[in-house]
């Protein structure tokens, strides 16, 4: 049976910044649902290094290709966010074993939060799976190329926060 009414996924995170792996994960989601909310968290509880204004902008950048996309700002509880939006699955990407033991006890305890909420984990293609927005950070504080890992765009916002910063 067909739903009558859109199927809709949330992809939480920081994307701090967006990398070319949740983009990759964002054009997966696009094939399996009609439509994909990329939900940025103010990320209280981190410590991001682009303020949540600039990570909404590369976000909007990195999906402008998609049209079933959008791109929100949350904070608070995600299961607030996903059950306003109508939300029916939550993506989250999945990189190596390494993520699946976190990722798994956070999909039980979403489960129990939101019971009518499905957690679909989508692995990015092999060239991205052992990219993370830390490690892209690190490199680019460190004056290294992130260019293999993140959209021009992306680079180039990095480039600019780390000389705003006084870095490389």
């Amino acid at each position: 049976m067909v739903p009558s009414h859109p199927v809709i996924a949330v992809y939480p995170g920081t994307f701090d910044p967006m990398t070319l792996g949740h983009e990759d994960v964002v054009r997966r989601a696009t094939q399996l649902f009609e439509k994909v909310i990329v939900a940025v968290a103010a990320g209280h509880h981190k410590k991001a290094m682009f303020t949540l204004t600039e990570r909404i902008e590369m976000a909007r950048e990195a999906v402008q290709a998609y049209p079933q996309v959008e791109v929100e700002s949350f904070s608070g509880l995600l299961r607030d966010f996903v059950v306003a939006r109508g939300g029916k699955a939550m993506v989250r990407g999945l990189r190596a074993v390494t993520d699946f033991d976190y990722e798994f006890q956070l999909a039980g305890m979403n489960r129990s939060l939101m019971p009518d909420v499905e957690t679909v984990f989508l692995t990015p293609s092999d060239k991205y799976q052992f990219i993370s927005s830390t490690f892209v950070r690190e490199i680019a504080v460190l004056g290294g190329e992130v260019d293999k890992f993140v959209s021009p765009a992306v680079q180039q916002r990095l480039v600019d926060k780390v000389r705003s910063l006084g870095g490389s």
